[in-house]
């Protein structure tokens, strides 16, 4: 984990720690590490690339991924979130309080290679194509961060990958771009009683973790983000969470409109895309319990067609770092 939140003075310490000694952009230290990733291509400034805690692969991404059906799953409580993802008629869930162990979850869904993620920091869950240019990627976990969010990694190449673009910034794949696929966070009673009979991702049976427990405790309700040095929103408190609708075929913004907005009102459209939201559904990254976190809801977006639509729930700071050029509708 990047963080165990505490509190008093120990907090004051890990703070100080972390802003004044992260390790930042050193390739030849990088490469020290074991690295074969090509330093020498780059989209980003190395320096924004930052040390989380965790060496490469500290935080193990799932490979051979375990499921059970919806019926079988005895283990998730009524409010928790989970990822709900169809792929090719196939739908199937993942559990964020499996994710938040582990991040990424390598697998194929009805013939499809996806890489299913999630940033804890960031509230970020987006699902990838693994395929790109005829290859089959392998994700894992790096222990870096950018702007506060998950730098990934491919085995194929060790290149470098921003979560939440799903661009290559640093190796062999610079520049490149994973397509996104349509996902969504919703409740897994909502889930259950919709998909009974769909496959539920399991915990692995090699790793022991505190599934069900959330290590970011009043994370998502406090003042300011953690490992994050860029600029803060305007008008808009860093950490409230928005939503952010990405346009057909490209990993690029339509709007970002805040969740307090959307909200209130329960719905509305930007740019042909509707918006909506009702209740059921507890924050991940509040209370120990996530099956207790406070209420936020369940947002879904559709296109101008009509089909679910690309589109994250994540934090203000995080909109503003990756899309500094868009206004947040507060």
């Amino acid at each position: 984990m990047y963080l165990r939140w505490a509190t008093g003075a120990l907090v004051v310490a890990l703070t100080l720690l972390m802003w004044i000694g992260p390790a930042s952009a050193n390739p030849a230290r990088w490469t020290a590490e074991g690295w074969r990733t090509d330093f020498s291509k780059q989209s980003v400034d190395l320096t924004e690339i930052i040390s989380g805690g965790p060496p490469k692969d500290g935080i193990p991404a799932i490979d051979d991924p375990r499921f059970v059906t919806a019926a079988e799953a005895d283990n998730l409580q009524p409010r928790e979130p989970v990822i709900q993802l169809t792929v090719g008629g196939e739908t199937r869930a993942y559990p964020l309080s499996i994710l938040m162990f582990h991040e990424i979850v390598n697998d194929t869904v009805a013939g499809i290679p996806v890489a299913v993620t999630y940033c804890p920091l960031c509230n970020a869950a987006i699902v990838f194509e693994r395929e790109l240019d005829g290859k089959i990627l392998d994700f894992g976990t790096t222990g870096k961060l950018r702007h506060s969010d998950l730098v990934m990694y491919d085995r194929q190449t060790e290149s470098w990958w921003q979560q939440f673009t799903g661009t290559g910034i640093a190796g062999a794949m610079t520049g490149k771009t994973l397509d996104v696929i349509p996902s969504g966070l919703v409740s897994w009673q909502a889930f259950a009683k919709r998909h009974p009979g769909a496959k539920v991702l399991a915990p692995p049976t090699n790793m022991s973790r505190p599934y069900g427990q959330n290590p970011y405790v009043s994370y998502d309700s406090s003042a300011m983000p953690f490992l994050y040095r860029g600029d803060m929103p305007d008008g808009i408190e860093p950490m409230a969470r928005v939503v952010v609708v990405r346009a057909a075929g490209t990993n690029e913004p339509v709007s970002i409109v805040s969740l307090a907005k959307l909200r209130k009102g329960g719905s509305l459209e930007r740019g042909g895309y509707r918006l909506s939201w009702e209740e059921g559904q507890a924050s991940a990254l509040d209370t120990r319990e996530i099956g207790k976190g406070r209420e936020v809801g369940t947002v879904s977006v559709t296109g101008p067609d009509g089909k679910p639509a690309v589109h994250d729930i994540t934090f203000a700071f995080v909109a503003h770092a990756f899309h500094p050029e868009m206004t947040i509708e507060g």
